[in-house]
């Protein structure tokens, strides 16, 4: 019997032939080659399946399932986690691209570091072509060994290096409807019995941004101070074509479709409860949980009170964050594939 790769990789697909291939090569292409890349597929209707095989004939690390109908997003996510086998496991996205050294770094970093639960670099933007519009230095405070201050960070990005603006207040994770890239925490490399202790990712409103705080209470992060995460923007991003929250919840869960079983309160009230849950689950002292659940208390109170005035929320610093205008972070020397495509 051969031994369990060291990695998992858990790329969850849907019709991704536009960028399928170069978020493969790039993978492939990296440093650290002790992982297994598990693809699920979501029933895709394109050339997605095509591509994969191909891909998977080439490279035994490869291990291709097609579901037999469309089961959402989340569905698809969760069962990747399922079906890793290594220690340590990274969710990839289809469209986006990561530097050679990427998946070594995190690794690197896991292994010097056994207090640490997450570990990532710092994310940059790129267009349809590759080229790099956004450039993000890390802005929160995940690495302080205090569980409170870390999600504390997470929610109001209170590490004084920027002012929140997105469209819920929750300005630090993925992209939001302003189109300004953000902390990408959940594609980190995250060690797997840290992953299986938390919830899983759910389809209520605004799910996505469950996840990375629940990690946070369980440990500190790392973040390499070097863009080695490319994150793909371009309009068929599931953040762009699901405008609404109904279709952005339906396109996570199919079921979230139905109105009557599923309103508009009840997606809201899953999404603050979450975080309750999070709390409660997570094993941290009397104190901490205590000073969590106020930091909890005052975000709402918060957010509320800024929806009533209709002004956007703001960080308790209310510093611009660190972002990076001019384009000069090039990908073509760090991403693996890059010179083929521009030979």
């Amino acid at each position: 019997m051969t031994a369990a790769p060291r990695l998992s990789i858990g790329l969850p697909v849907y019709n991704g032939e536009n960028y399928l291939a170069e978020s493969l090569e790039a993978l492939l292409g990296q440093s650290y080659e002790d992982f297994e890349l598990i693809i699920s597929d979501n029933a895709s209707t394109d050339s997605t399946p095509d591509i994969c095989r191909r891909y998977g004939k080439q490279d035994s690390r490869i291990r291709y399932v097609r579901q037999p109908r469309n089961i959402g997003l989340s569905p698809n996510h969760n069962f990747l986690i399922t079906q890793a086998k290594g220690e340590l496991f990274k969710e990839a996205s289809h469209d986006d691209l990561y530097g050679r050294d990427l998946l070594k770094r995190c690794v690197d970093a896991l292994d010097e570091y056994p207090d640490v639960v997450l570990a990532h670099s710092w994310t940059a933007a790129v267009d349809g072509t590759g080229t790099v519009t956004q450039a993000l230095e890390y802005p929160l405070a995940t690495d302080s060994p205090r569980a409170p201050e870390r999600f504390r960070s997470i929610l109001f990005g209170s590490s004084g290096l920027f002012e929140g603006s997105g469209s819920d207040g929750h300005a630090v994770t993925g992209e939001d409807n302003d189109g300004v890239i953000r902390a990408d925490d959940q594609y980190g490399v995250i060690r797997t019995d840290v992953l299986r202790r938390v919830a899983p990712l759910g389809s209520c409103h605004h799910a996505d941004k469950l996840v990375v705080p629940e990690i946070a209470l369980h440990g500190p992060f790392y973040q390499a101070p070097d863009w080695l995460y490319f994150r793909r923007d371009h309009p068929e991003r599931a953040e762009r074509a699901c405008p609404t929250m109904r279709s952005r919840c339906t396109n996570l869960d199919p079921r979230r479709a139905d109105r009557l079983r599923h309103p508009a309160a009840r997606l809201v009230a899953e999404y603050f409860w979450g975080y309750v849950a999070a709390i409660r689950r997570a094993p941290l002292s009397s104190a901490d949980r205590r000073e969590c659940y106020r930091s909890l208390t005052q975000w709402v109170t918060n957010r509320a009170l800024n929806r009533a005035l209709s002004r956007p929320p703001k960080s308790q610093h209310g510093q611009p964050f660190a972002m990076v205008g001019d384009p000069t972070v090039s990908i073509d020397a760090v991403v693996a594939g890059r010179e083929r495509r521009l030979s």
